[in-house]
């Protein structure tokens, strides 16, 4: 995914909302037969800043000796394609990822074998080379732990290779699947290292304006892991306080303000971390309509609830934070450093008595959402058409930024 100057708009809003489903119903299906066996359904074009090497295992699990020659001759492939400096320092290992002007490949450092990624673009048309160029302006900006860290550039007339960290934790919701047992400490836990990221971003007048769970992922796969803040292809930099109008995200994440097209700031990122934190606690989502222009009537009016399990198991300060965050208004909505310095956020993480697991009303309400949408998920009601819904998670196929939202009536 990338977009810099070349903004997009969302797709369709259900899609990346069924894949988490369709990965979680899958990972509880499977678990049945394989104690422990960590489960993701992936898709082929997930263009990503750091991605998960436990992603790939269940294809990995299928592969015929046919699919390893296959998947070598791709490597072989894309390895001779790769600046000489980049391959004498670099083992070009798996290709992991690809958008519209570039591709993520899997490295390991020659000479300490430690694994990176390396995001190949592509900047001989105009657009390829806004991207790049808006991306790296972020990038080479920030150092903070719970943020994706930038660890070289190589740069050729053709193209400009980026060494990145590479997460191999898996993204929010694989640990949320994974553990069998996730309390609201376990949700403050990982919305603070989010929030800690955040905090640091708007600090430096860096919006990254796609926040969601797949974006966030664990540098690696121990408890003790922390979060990173990934995937700056919309980010925008400017001046701290500084509006922006552009029209972009993914549509359940959108903030009021990004809806209705008029100025916004940094404070679209924090109703973003509302509906993350949303989902955290109860699986589902407090936005959502097959229908555009519904889900964003949906949004300006702000209205969600808190019924039906688990809510009644979560606490009054956890929806207060929700609450806090999930504001009509921006300049209501909590900043990034009062939503880390929330009650909820310090009592929880600070907190050793024992919890309400939430896993299993987390998971039924998934599984009661993927039996309406299976139907339909593979095919979605936009006015760009079907396509894959896997391949369209991360905005890849998203329409121009020229094309006119359908503008709801926020009455």
């Amino acid at each position: 995914m990338g977009c810099g100057t070349s903004k997009v708009l969302p797709e369709p809003s259900k899609n990346s909302y069924v894949s988490f489903v369709k990965s979680f119903v899958s990972y509880s299906h499977r678990r049945k037969n394989f104690d422990n066996e960590p489960q993701r359904c992936k898709g082929k074009q997930k263009d990503l800043w750091s991605i998960g090497v436990t992603q790939l295992q269940p294809h990995i699990q299928q592969t015929t000796a046919k699919d390893v020659q296959h998947g070598d001759s791709k490597v072989a492939r894309y390895r001779a394609k790769f600046d000489p400096r980049v391959t004498a320092r670099y083992d070009i290992k798996a290709l992991i990822g690809r958008g519209s002007y570039s591709r993520v490949v899997r490295v390991e450092h020659r000479a300490t074998r430690q694994p990176f990624a390396i995001k190949m673009m592509e900047v001989e048309a105009k657009e390829g080379r806004e991207v790049c160029e808006s991306e790296l302006g972020v990038l080479r900006r920030v150092s903070h732990p719970n943020v994706v860290q930038l660890v070289e550039v190589f740069q050729s007339t053709r193209r400009i290779y980026m060494v990145l960290e590479l997460a191999t934790g898996g993204e929010l919701f694989d640990r949320v699947i994974a553990k069998g047992q996730f309390t609201e400490r376990d949700a403050a836990r990982a919305l603070q290292m989010a929030l800690a990221g955040v905090v640091y971003l708007h600090s430096l007048g860096i919006t990254h304006r796609d926040l969601k769970p797949e974006n966030l992922l664990y540098y690696h796969p121990g408890a003790d892991s922390r979060l990173l803040v990934t995937d700056f292809g919309l980010a925008s930099f400017g001046n701290k306080g500084w509006s922006m109008m552009t029209t972009c995200g993914t549509a359940e994440y959108m903030a009021p303000e990004v809806v209705l097209r008029i100025p916004y700031t940094c404070q679209v990122d924090m109703w973003a971390l509302g509906v993350i934190s949303y989902i955290l606690l109860s699986g589902s989502m407090p936005f959502e309509d097959d229908s555009r222009p519904r889900l964003y009537r949906a949004i300006l009016r702000g209205r969600y609830s808190f019924h039906g399990v688990p809510w009644p198991s979560v606490s009054n300060h956890a929806k207060d934070f929700i609450e806090c965050l999930l504001v009509v208004d921006p300049s209501s909505r909590l900043t990034a450093t009062q939503a880390l310095h929330h009650p909820w956020v310090v009592t929880m993480v600070a907190s050793l008595s024992s919890m309400t697991n939430l896993h299993r009303s987390i998971s039924q309400n998934l599984r009661r959402r993927a039996s309406r949408t299976s139907a339909s998920s593979s095919c979605c009601p936009s006015s760009t058409g079907c396509k894959s819904s896997r391949c369209r998670s991360r905005n890849q196929d998203s329409t121009n930024s020229e094309t006119p939202l359908p503008m709801p009536n926020a009455h």
